[in-house]
């Protein structure tokens, strides 16, 4: 095959670029204007009453805990298949991340497990919404609201996709994204926190900036609180807004490649797609599936310019988090078994069919 067919893709237009050379031609490309008006933008996309920029969903996750006043001595439920930086958003408040089993259905964070690893010291939880499929969010914030719990929603694949008739991230406390280069729309890096609670975004812009309210001089401000350097530029603000430009068009390529592989793979013996609810507004930023040897079909696409990307291996497995397999049974079989499909938006129909006739192949039901 002499065209590689790539996982993902990030891709940037004429329009990015005006805006770019626009905030640059101010002068000063820090945080300013075209931030605030990112902010707006996704505020107003997402239903959300604030939107704060920050520099990557790490930092929306640790910004979000500290401003609900997590730190030592407190637990933060954490599901074992995520990527590492949900858990390393907890330590960095001092907090201890505790890990809990996956529901095998979807791979997101079980209510079950959640509620078995309550206890006293349970300051908040972290439901993750793996491909931009949603967490059980109903069971999930029950739980939750019956323990005084926090609810995080760790919404960095789920950009504009929906849970009953809400975006992911407007559910919690706070919905924290990534803008990574891996994502729908992205600014390099950067995230973005979500929320309707006045007090909690005045608390996050008070961490973002030093502890300052509003905009600073860096000469005589006043600094009500202890604060970190989380601000976002208005560079970053530039290519988000140009990338924002081209967003409905990029989910309706991804919401059809997700729909082709499920027409095309779904009666193969050997591969199982995870499912998305489409027509309810849910959006797969990624297709993943479970495959039985998932390593030996991931290294025949790739001789064929074929790019997969492999499932995370379960937190508990990572040396900063290491626990035995005992209590982590759905995680550790699935894990092995899970991985992501070419899914770029630069996908054409004749690339996921040929990814699709290569897998039935490898399968003999070509």
């Amino acid at each position: 095959m002499s065209k590689k067919i790539k996982w993902w893709e990030p891709r940037f237009g004429n329009e990015e670029k005006r805006l770019i050379c626009q905030a640059i031609d101010r002068s000063f490309p820090n945080e300013g204007e075209m931030t605030a008006l990112f902010e707006e933008k996704i505020s107003n996309l997402l239903g959300s009453k604030f939107a704060v920029t920050v520099t990557s969903g790490t930092a929306a996750m640790f910004l979000s805990l500290k401003a609900l006043g997590v730190g030592h001595g407190d637990e933060v439920i954490v599901p074992d298949i995520t990527f590492i930086a949900t858990a390393n958003a907890v330590s960095m408040c001092g907090a201890t991340p505790v890990l809990v089993d996956v529901d095998p259905k979807s791979l997101t964070l079980s209510p079950e497990k959640f509620l078995q690893a309550v206890s006293d010291k349970t300051k908040a939880v972290i439901p993750v919404h793996i491909s931009g499929r949603a967490a059980d969010l109903q069971a999930i914030l029950e739980i939750a609201e019956s323990h005084n719990i926090y609810v995080v929603e760790d919404a960095a694949e789920a950009f504009m996709s929906k849970y009953h008739d809400k975006y992911l991230g407007t559910y919690g406390t706070t919905g924290c994204f990534s803008l990574s280069a891996h994502k729908t729309i992205t600014t390099g890096q950067g995230g973005v926190i979500i929320t309707d609670n006045e007090e909690i975004h005045e608390r996050l812009r008070e961490l973002k900036d030093q502890g300052r309210h509003g905009r600073g001089t860096g000469g005589d401000d006043l600094h009500y609180a202890i604060g970190y350097n989380f601000k976002f530029t208005d560079l970053q603000a530039a290519l988000g807004l140009g990338q924002l430009t081209v967003l409905d068009s990029r989910i309706d390529r991804m919401k059809r490649t997700y729909q082709m592989y499920k027409e095309e793979l779904d009666n193969i013996e050997g591969i199982s797609l995870f499912s998305f609810k489409v027509v309810d507004g849910e959006f797969p930023q990624w297709t993943d599936a479970l495959v039985e040897d998932r390593n030996e079909l991931d290294n025949y696409l790739q001789n064929l310019k074929i790019d997969c990307r492999k499932f995370w291996l379960p937190l508990h497995t990572q040396t900063p988090y290491l626990m035995p397999d005992d209590h982590f049974t759905t995680s550790t079989e699935l894990s092995q078994k899970a991985i992501w499909l070419p899914s770029a938006f630069t996908l054409t129909d004749a690339d996921v069919l040929t990814v699709c006739s290569e897998i039935k192949r490898y399968y003999q039901q070509d």
